[in-house]
């Protein structure tokens, strides 16, 4: 099995929409750190499980730089920030979006 890992830091706001009161109802922003974990048994026609270029542009593009509540169709929280970039790379299999330097979630698939 191979395994490769792209990390990349984005810019980005967002607000919270919470069943509880919190400070994170308001809009602000973080320097996130997301980190795309792809797998496959066999390499493409390239020698790659995946381009880290493809990876990058993904995220980046469609991320990077945003207000968050704009341009995802949910919740922007960490958690589901990472499942929704999980779900828009072949053969991603784990997400993690760190949010700040003590905060991090995890998206896995089964």
């Amino acid at each position: 099995m191979y395994i490769v890992k792209k990390r990349m830091e984005i810019s980005a706001s967002h607000s919270l929409s919470l069943s509880y009161r919190s400070k994170c109802e308001q809009l602000h922003g973080h320097n996130w750190i997301i980190t795309v974990y792809c797998r496959s048994r066999q390499l493409d026609e390239n020698g790659m499980v995946i381009d880290f270029a493809h990876i990058k542009e993904v995220v980046k593009s469609r991320l990077d730089h945003r207000n968050l509540n704009e341009v995802l169709p949910f919740n922007p929280t960490a958690e589901n920030i990472a499942r929704w970039v999980c779900e828009q790379i072949p053969s991603c299999f784990k997400v993690e979006v760190q949010e700040s330097e003590a905060n991090v979630a995890v998206y896995e698939k089964d």
